[in-house]
């Protein structure tokens, strides 16, 4: 028996198509991520934040990376 890869810590919701921005960045564990998501590191998620990325409002993210809203 294979064991199953642990999920990435952070996540990036991609937009509809592969031209659209990204939606949003989650915790890797959120309930609320979309279908299309894929896996990034720690500095990816800080990056996407600083750019503008808005962070979920479930999981809070930018909560758990330091960030807060002003």
């Amino acid at each position: 028996m294979q064991d199953r890869p642990l999920p990435p810590d952070w996540l990036l919701e991609q937009g509809l198509n592969r031209d659209s921005p990204p939606v949003q960045v989650h915790r890797g564990d959120c309930w609320n991520k979309g279908k299309r998501t894929r896996g990034i590191s720690l500095d990816e998620a800080r990056r996407a934040l600083m750019e503008g990325v808005k962070a979920c409002g479930v999981c809070r993210p930018d909560s758990a990376l330091g960030f807060l809203e002003s």
